[in-house]
């Protein structure tokens, strides 16, 4: 493959980024303006704005330092491959997957959620000890959605089923 085509696959199209504040408000703001933005580019937002608010709630209920925001970035590929991030100054509270979430507990299902709706997701390190949690999702629109249809399990209260789903989703190339 030449250096052209491989920089013509990785570089964004469409970009956009925020900084917010790391506060419920922040992360509400940080979902409307996504929502906003992917209309604005005529890309479909329902699945990228359930990303956003996961990662946007983990980045300020999980990833808030005093006195320091979190950024949001939105960045849509040729191929129509949308990449979400998110970085906070938490570097030192890396997310991960739980193994089972009781069905009736208030919390733990963001990232579930998350990898339901992604293609591929993760965490990287950042400068000045922060991290990006970031989810790459393909933009189908209505009119192709016949071409991508995809079905959705319901791993309601069924975490074990995701994170095998996830592992083996993983591992394929």
């Amino acid at each position: 493959m030449s250096q052209k085509f491989l920089a013509e696959i990785s570089a964004p199209v469409r970009h956009f980024a925020i900084q917010l504040s790391a506060t419920r408000r922040g992360a509400r703001l940080a979902r409307l303006l996504a929502e906003r933005q992917l209309d604005e580019w005529g890309e479909p937002y329902e699945d990228a704005t359930q990303v956003v608010a996961e990662l946007a709630s983990n980045a300020v209920l999980h990833g808030r330092v005093p006195g320091r925001d979190f950024r949001l970035t939105l960045r849509l590929r040729a191929d129509r491959t949308l990449r979400i991030e998110v970085t906070d100054a938490r570097g030192d509270r890396i997310p991960r997957l739980l193994g089972q979430v009781a069905q009736d507990a208030e919390g733990g299902r963001g990232l579930l959620i998350v990898a339901a709706y992604a293609h591929r997701w993760g965490v990287v390190e950042t400068a000045a000890h922060g991290k990006t949690a970031w989810a790459e999702l393909r933009c189908v629109t209505e009119d192709s959605a016949a071409d991508h249809a995809v079905e959705m399990p319901s791993y309601y209260g069924d975490s074990t089923a995701l994170l095998r789903d996830f592992e083996e989703r993983d591992r394929t190339p």
